[in-house]
């Protein structure tokens, strides 16, 4: 088979597998069995789409492929029960692929998510259990995400799927009067497939654009399903001003444009204008403050910002302290430092990632060694900067990230330890 069929079907099945996998959980009853099913069925498609073409709905062959391979492995392996034939599929197996159809209440994929943020399930698994099931995303670049190895990440994924099928957890959006219940989980987990589409944790690319596209249409199902919350509203805007700055985030060469050295009028303004009339609605609510509400406030001052010298980096400093208090993590804490940075300078910048650091808390995150070599460099210490630079270079795992720590390291100049 030539190289281009394959590429084709490749990028279809990247595309279809998160939605495909979704209903073939709901078919089949079961996680593994639907991964299982899902990767015969691209195995199928890998032999049959370059000789008869790519179908006119492949998400349809996919789901009805892997319908039929799952059911061949459960007779196979003598356990077939009867009501699982019977189970009435055709003709939503006939319409899958019809977007426009989609709702809040009939989507596989948001009926997924639920099912993923189960109270029976802590964040944690909640959240790496989408990012596997959901994005598609390898264990690795689930554990990367979390700092913890592969094989730790597995066993989490095995005892959290465990916990589902042992517990009986219903395949199923729940009832309104219980949807408050599952609904930081699932604002986390959404987040978590657009975060993973806008700064991917490993691959050659910066950015997914499908995983962005579909993180906000979830965002927007969530809308529709809890209408005026807070902090649906929130992420929903969080995510469409930081998609707003995709196109101006990567050069044509695939390489990363930090937002100081991004065309603006790459932006897109459509998107700009309906994150922030969403974020004045989710700050007007008289409700908790949601942490992607305040995210959103953030994002909403850099987009405001026409050039790089009118960012309001004092109030940007301020919003971070409130983001802290709401989700004290070593990312926020990182962040934060960033913006202490722009205020009070490379060193007080520096002495928070030392503090972090000495914590325990993310070293192995490349991130944290990248912000040391920025506020090193800046205060003139280039030979700590290039070992720090370094450091995070061994530990970054997407291409983009590896060139442009690559770049900064030789703007250092010569090694003077070097030959």
């Amino acid at each position: 088979m030539s190289e281009g069929p394959q590429q084709a079907v490749e990028a279809v099945f990247r595309g279809e597998a998160g939605r495909v996998v979704a209903t073939l959980i709901r078919l089949l009853g079961d996680f593994d069995l639907a991964e299982e099913a899902l990767q015969e069925a691209l195995a199928a498609a890998l032999e049959q789409w370059p000789v008869h073409g790519i179908p006119n709905n492949p998400r349809a062959w996919l789901i009805r492929t892997g319908h039929n391979k799952g059911i061949d492995r459960i007779r196979r392996q003598a356990t077939f029960r009867e009501k699982v034939v019977e189970r009435a599929v055709t003709a939503e197996i006939g319409t899958a692929g019809a977007d426009q159809n989609d709702d809040c209440f009939g989507d596989d994929r948001l009926r997924l998510i639920f099912t993923c943020c189960h109270p029976a399930l802590n964040s944690e698994s909640q959240i790496a259990l989408t990012l596997r099931i959901v994005c598609g995303l390898s264990t690795e670049s689930v554990g990367r995400a979390f700092l913890v190895s592969e094989e730790t990440m597995a066993q989490r994924l095995v005892r959290a799927k465990k916990k589902i099928r042992d517990a009986g957890i219903p395949y199923e959006t729940p009832e309104p009067s219980t949807l408050r219940a599952r609904l930081d989980g699932v604002l986390a987990v959404v987040y978590s497939v657009f975060t993973e589409g806008y700064a991917a944790t490993a691959g050659a690319e910066l950015t997914n654009d499908a995983l962005c596209g579909e993180a906000i249409r979830l965002g927007r199902l969530l809308d529709a399903l809890m209408p005026h919350n807070a902090a649906v509203l929130g992420l929903l805007a969080l995510m469409l001003l930081h998609d707003a700055r995709r196109a101006a985030r990567v050069s044509p060469a695939g390489d990363v444009i930090l937002l100081e050295q991004q065309d603006r009028g790459l932006w897109n303004q459509s998107q700009i204008a309906e994150g922030l009339e969403l974020v004045e609605r989710s700050l007007r609510k008289h409700e908790r403050a949601s942490r992607y509400a305040v995210e959103a406030a953030i994002a909403a001052l850099h987009v405001r910002a026409r050039v790089k010298a009118d960012t309001d980096w004092r109030q940007i400093m301020g919003l971070y302290e409130v983001l802290l208090r709401l989700n004290p993590t070593p990312v926020v804490e990182l962040n934060r430092a960033a913006a202490v940075s722009m205020v009070d300078g490379p060193q007080r910048a520096l002495d928070l990632v030392d503090s972090l650091a000495a914590r325990g808390a993310a070293t192995d995150y490349h991130l944290l060694h990248a912000a040391r070599g920025n506020f090193l460099a800046r205060l003139g210490r280039s030979a700590e900067a290039r070992t720090a630079y370094e450091t995070a270079l061994a530990a970054a795992k997407l291409e983009p990230e590896r060139r442009l720590l690559a770049d900064r390291i030789a703007a250092l100049g010569e090694d003077p330890s070097g030959p």
